[in-house]
């Protein structure tokens, strides 16, 4: 079992559940995200193996994040400050802090 940090239990306990929570849980819900993906997979990041440079994010991760920069009309640098501060943007998006960092904004 993974332990949580400290902000996803002082999340977790909160009593009031935000507009931003549930609308992030109804998209999340009624997008066809496996249709997405597969239409997408054949041109994002083909074989990358021995290539310099840093990882590519997983395709998944940058849909969510790139439909986030959509809904709330943010420029790069101001997504990726409003996914450090939002708990319910890193949930939807699947980024635990703790193990791993918000891409940049040049990602």
């Amino acid at each position: 079992m993974k332990q949580i940090t400290f902000a996803q239990a002082e999340h977790q306990n909160k009593k009031k559940v935000t507009r931003r929570e549930r609308f992030l849980a109804e998209m999340n819900v009624l997008l066809p995200w496996q249709r997405l993906l597969d239409a997408l997979s054949p041109s994002y990041y083909p074989d990358a193996a021995g290539k310099r440079g840093r990882p590519p994010t997983p395709l998944a991760r940058m849909l969510r994040i790139y439909f986030l920069q959509q809904w709330y009309g943010l420029a790069d640098e101001a997504l990726e400050d409003a996914i450090y501060d939002s708990q319910a943007m890193r949930d939807f998006v699947g980024i635990d802090l703790s193990i791993e960092s918000v891409p940049d904004a040049t990602t």
